[in-house]
Parts: C-alpha cells; structure tokens; sequence
C-alpha cells in the first residue's frame, strides 16, 4: 500500500491507525459565560482517557486546575499548591469524545476555571502510547515499581498524592531525565532541584515501570492515593511512519544573551513548560516560576505571553523588549535565562500533521461589514490572514497580512505586526483589529463596520507553511515544515524596507517582486541560491543568497510557502489562447480563491474568490500590490474542476502567447 493510501485510508506503515499530535493534544481558548460550556477541541477523551488543564488568563488568583478521567470529573488538583484533591460540582462535568463540557456555575463560585466574560486557556492531554499516560495508586511506605502503559521510557513524570487522612498536604514531586533518578523538582514551587533517594530510589523509569521510594510524597501510607502523569521523550510513534516525535524533554543552560540559546528539537513547538532547575531565580513571573507559552496565546516572533504553572498570577504578556521564547522550525530559543543556569523543558509539537484532503479546513474567504465585537467562524485556528479594504483608498494598508507566527492578537489589548503587500516597508506594529481564536475571529477597531474581505490559511503539510528566520548575509538554506518542495514563495524582510522577493518554481523557476506589477525572469543566485547559481527548494529546506531581499545580516524576513496539494490547492501556469478556458486544477467543487500573475510583461497580481463572487456578471478581482479596492468585470468564474478564464477578459489575464503563474484553492 502506498503512502497516499494510507493518508486516505487513516492507516500509519504498519496497517494500524496512524497517530498525530492534533488527535492526542489541544489547546483552547474559551471565554466564560457561566452558563453550561462544551469545549469540542477533537480530542476523545471518554473513549482513550486523558487530562483538562484549565487556567483563568486575564485575572490573578485563579489557579491551574486538573482535572483526569482516572480521578473523574469535577474531581480536581491545583499545580500552584500542596493541598488535596477538591470536588466541585458544575466545574469541569463532563470528558467527551471531541473534547468537555463545563457545567453551569450560576452563583460565580468556583472562578478557577468559569468567571463570567473572563478569558481562560485549557490544554487537553489524550492518553496515547509514546505520548502521555495517567497513572493511581495506594502508598505502601516501601520502595516499589509502578507499571505504566506510555510504552516507552518517560522524559517527565509528575506525581501527586489526591486524598489521605495521614497527611495535610503533598508536594507535585516531578523527575525528568535531564536531572536523573537522583533529583527531583517540585512542580508547586520555585525552587531548584533537590538531591534524594527517597523518591525514586536513584531508579531511572523504563518503558514498563518507574521506581517510587519511601517519602510521602510519592508513596506514604496505605491510605494515601496518588496520580502520576506521564510524559514521552523522542518516543517516535506518529505520522504515517510512525516514526515521527511528537513531545520531547530536555535541558539547556542558559547564556543571559538576548540572542539565548537554541533549542533543537527537530520540530516547531506550539507548547513549552519550562523551569529552572539551578535556583529560583529569572522571569518572567515569580523568580523561578515553572512558565507555560503556546501559539494559540501567541507564541510567536514578537509577543509570548506567560501562565504558570506554581502561580495563580494572570497572563504575563511578555515582549521582545523583556525577553520570551521565540519559536523556529526546528525549535526555539530562549531568550530569557541567567547565565549558567540549567533549564529543563517539555516540548509538544506543533500540528496538524496529517496533510489536508478538505480544503475548507485549511481556507476559507469570507466578505464581511461587520461591527465591533461580532464573531466570525473559520472552523480551525487561523495561521495567515490576509486582509483587504474593498473600498480601497487608505494607502498601503489596504492590503495587509498578519499571521500567527510573527505575532497576532489573542486578546481585545494586545498588538501585532503587520505587513503590506503594496509597499517595501518594514512590519508595523500596531492594532490588529482582528482577535484570533480557535475557530475565528472577531472584528474591532479600523475594520469595524467596513467593507472587507479576510482570505484564512491554516499551515498544513503539503498545502501550506511559513517560516520566520534572521538574515546572515551568507548563502544558506532555511529549514521549513512544508514536507513537499514549495513551489511558490513569498519573502519579505520584517525589520526594513525591502521588496516582497517572489518565487514560482515551475518552468525553471521564475522569480519578480509581489508588491510591483514587474515581469517574472530567471532567479538570481545571489537572492534564491548559492555558489553563483540558482538552488530549487526541497522538501525541507529552500536556499536563500546575499541579496537584501532575503538574507541581508541582521535582518529578520519572514517566508510564505505554497504547494499543490491534491483536491486542496494547485500551483500552476498556463498560456493565454483568448479564447473561453477552463483551467483543470483537479479540484471537485470549484475554486473558491484564485491569484493570477502574467510574467513575460507586467501585470498585477491578481486575485478572485468566492466570498465576493466567481460567477459571471459578478467576479470582482483585487490587486496584492496596488492600494484600490475591488474592480469589477468579467475575467474569472468557478467551474467544478477549478477555475475559467472568459475569451476576453476584464484584466489581461487571457492573451494570446503571454505566460501565466496562479495559485488556486478549492
């Protein structure tokens, strides 16, 4: 059986399912009303099993909440305390199978995890072999092993004692590899690390047991009961392979350097819980604090807001002027240490994983008037969001993109950079005017009650990718996460003024500027290669020169990486013939967003799609690099197999002997 039939038929090399990180983990952004919520974030947990961490992101004295179906809903541990279990009726009611439900607290007594219009966070953990596992037990006051089912050696193990009549309170007593079997750190406190075999009686975990001794805190008395919660490391046991890594735990020392330290995991990260293990000192938070970041809140380029775990603190919005940890496609870097120090970390991947076979999961155009505060549903996180005034007339800003990576607005308070395609200019960094969630996102500000269109990406393999990297001034490759060779490709320099370098790799590759109207030639060696010659892009990395364009010393770019992705998306091009033609883009219902660009002359880069019409009487087509709005005109229809070019068209997109590149989606 072939890879592709696999990927259709959901079956990993071995005949079995394959598995992915968007199944096992989630992270969810919700905002309370009190009345009964259900989160529906994919994850099965009343079948597999699992555990909900919840935190309040925008109030201080809201602890983290867990909450596993071993223990059972309502039934819940603070990370930030020593106490006991706690039962609370209408907190978390329910594990289902596409995520849970919060009950209805109508009295706002329990605002750990439901203060009314309050934002909170929760991150959902699926038990799943190389990946994560729950584990109970009852103490016995002697050194044992304790069987789990993570199929693999764990890289972080958390225990907790849940109920006993023998002690008060317990510590959250946490090992993880890159301190050994001889240490252990407390997940409720700042402190560092602690020397003693009375918790895991210096026994590294193997892929079957781990070790407890004799202390309290892991295995007191008989009438004590405890949880474990289980953490893979390199484990493998995903993608169609099942060979990929989905979560790692390591270790780094910190080097005090803005610049930090780099961090490989072979992946880019959505999550990170790190710490530090020397001593309780460094932000953000309380010195020393176990610090939380994902890219739903923003982990990004340019904002990385901080929960943590040991505190009941609110969001610490944390920018580059104060340090964060900035994600890249083979990991991150941390720019918030003290020199010397040892940093311990879990790492969980960034997804999806599974190439696309729907393209509405991965785009949707939506054509909006819409005011402040209203709502509007992408179905899936957005990654990319271009945005276009209609009316056109505002200058540069007509045309805008902000993205999830360089940073973007999970808040009503926050700002973030955009970019314009009809200008060379640098990333401004001002208010977004759309707030990203998990299936949307809502208007406010400058794009309130306006005429807009709003084009939604979500990165997938194979369709779609972005890159975010820092300039050498040396020829390079930059790894991406694509997983296909791009063959089209949008660079622009985030720090200074620069033009948009563009690259088609069909017909030889043909390289031009996306904010001019300019032809498309031959790519330059010194902008799109190395050793004086042009480099095609791969499946893992492309090859950036000398040029400004794409890799001046010192300057941050960012880059958009397109693909043809069967049923999802087609690169492709075509000859102008002036006459009626259909372009087959093997889609089987139409495209619904089409960018058209001539490159033997100059033309604009052209864009149509379904939001604001591909019929004919009604296809109004917009333009990436000038600063007008919509103009009308018969040009381009959607057709079932992809799109139609009419025999003489508004824009010269149809004349005979000129050469064409597009992009469609289905």
């Amino acid at each position: 059986m072939s890879s592709t039939q696999q990927l259709l038929l959901g079956e990993g090399a071995g005949g079995g399912p394959a598995n992915y990180i968007e199944d096992v983990f989630s992270t969810y952004l919700y905002i309370a009303t009190q009345a009964t919520l259900a989160i529906n974030n994919g994850i099965d947990l009343s079948t597999k099993g699992g555990l909900v961490l919840t935190k309040c992101r925008s109030d201080g004295g809201s602890v983290t909440t867990w909450t596993d179906t071993v223990r059972g809903a309502t039934n819940w541990l603070a990370s930030s305390t020593a106490s006991q279990q706690n039962t609370t009726a209408n907190t978390l009611t329910a594990f289902n199978s596409n995520g849970f439900t919060l009950g209805a607290d109508t009295t706002g007594n329990f605002n750990y995890i439901y203060r009314t219009n309050t934002t909170y966070v929760s991150w959902s953990f699926r038990k799943q072999p190389k990946f994560f596992d729950i584990v109970t037990w009852t103490g016995n006051g002697t050194v044992r092993t304790i069987p789990h089912n993570l199929g693999s050696a764990p890289g972080c193990i958390m225990v907790k004692s849940y109920s006993s009549t023998s002690y008060g309170s317990t510590d959250w007593i946490t090992y993880h590899r890159s301190l050994g079997a001889t240490k252990k750190i407390n997940l409720n406190s700042t402190g560092a690390a602690s020397t003693s075999s009375a918790f895991w009686n210096n026994t590294a975990p193997t892929s079957t047991v781990f070790t407890v001794g004799t202390d309290s805190d892991v295995n007191g008395a008989s009438d004590t009961t405890y949880v474990a919660y289980l953490f893979a490391h390199d484990a493998g046991g995903f993608g169609l392979a099942g060979t990929d890594n989905v979560i790692s735990c390591g270790s780094y020392v910190g080097n005090g350097l803005t610049a930090g330290p780099q961090v490989t995991l072979g992946w880019e990260p959505q999550w990170v819980l790190r710490k530090n293990t020397t001593a309780a000192r460094g932000g953000p938070g309380t010195a020393g604090s176990w610090s939380l970041v994902d890219n739903m809140r923003g982990l990004s380029q340019t904002i990385c807001p901080f929960l943590f775990a040991n505190e009941s603190a609110a969001e610490d919005a944390t920018t580059v002027t104060t340090g964060y940890i900035i994600p890249n496609a083979t990991g991150f870097v941390d720019t918030y240490t003290s020199s010397g120090d040892t940093y311990i970390y879990i790492a969980i991947r960034r997804g999806p994983m599974k190439v696309p076979t729907s393209a509405t999961t991965v785009f949707t155009p939506l054509a909006l008037n819409n005011a402040t505060g209203t709502v509007n549903t992408t179905g899936f996180p957005i990654d990319l969001q271009m945005q276009f005034y209609r009316s056109g007339g505002i200058g540069a800003s007509n045309s805008q993109w902000v993205d999830r990576l360089r940073g973007f607005s999970s808040t009503s308070t926050q700002t973030g950079p955009r970019l314009y395609t009809p200008s060379d200019s640098a990333e401004n960094d001002t208010a977004l005017g759309t707030f990203f969630s998990n299936t949307g996102f809502s208007t406010s500000g400058n794009w309130a009650s306006i005429p807009m269109v709003y084009w939604n990406w979500r990165r997938a393999p194979g369709f779609f990718d972005e890159v975010c990297y820092t300039g050498t001034g040396s020829a390079r490759t930059i790894t991406h996460n694509l997983t296909v060779a791009p063959q089209l490709l949008f660079v622009k320099s985030r720090s200074n003024v620069q033009n948009w370098s563009a690259l088609c790799t069909l017909n030889s590759g043909l390289q031009g500027n996306l904010n001019t109207t300019g032809t498309l030639g031959t790519p330059s060696a010194a902008v799109w290669g190395s050793g004086g010659v042009y480099v095609a892009p791969t499946a893992s990395v492309f090859t950036v020169g000398t040029d400004n364009e794409t890799n001046a010393s010192g300057w941050t770019y960012v880059a958009y990486l397109f693909a043809t992705c069967a049923g999802v998306s087609k690169v492709g091009s075509y000859i102008g013939n002036a006459t009626l033609t259909t372009i087959d883009c093997g889609f089987t219902g139409g495209a619904r967003w089409v960018l058209i660009k001539r490159t033997n002359s100059a033309l604009s880069w052209y864009v149509w799609d379904t939001a604001r019409g591909m019929v004919s009487g009604t296809d109004p087509s917009v333009q990436l690099n000038f600063t007008s709005g919509d103009v009308s005109g018969n040009s381009v229809f959607t057709v079932s197999t992809g799109f139609q070019i009419v025999a003489s068209p508004f824009v010269d997109i149809n004349v005979i002997g000129d050469t064409y590149i597009f992009l469609a989606i289905a």
